[in-house]
């Protein structure tokens, strides 16, 4: 599992919640550096993947643990 370099915490929101989220919390990751999402919602799994290959970063994976989904980012750019 990559060590994040800041955490966004998106339990409990409902798509698009916690896109949003990420989309905020990757301006405040370092180029280079990895975002994880935490999220109740598995559409994450889908969503978060997918904005992050249109917009140029690099999703590095999800797993599930104790409950959640953490998705995995890097900032390319």
């Amino acid at each position: 599992m990559p060590v994040a370099d800041r955490v966004v915490d998106a339990r409990g929101m409902a798509c698009p919640g916690p896109l949003l989220e990420a989309k905020r919390g990757i301006l405040l990751v370092p180029v280079g550096g990895v975002l994880e999402v935490i999220s109740s919602d598995e559409e994450t799994t889908i969503d978060v993947p997918a904005w992050a290959w249109k917009v140029g970063h690099t999703y590095l994976g999800a797993v599930r643990a104790a409950g959640a989904w953490r998705v995995f980012v890097r900032r390319n750019r």
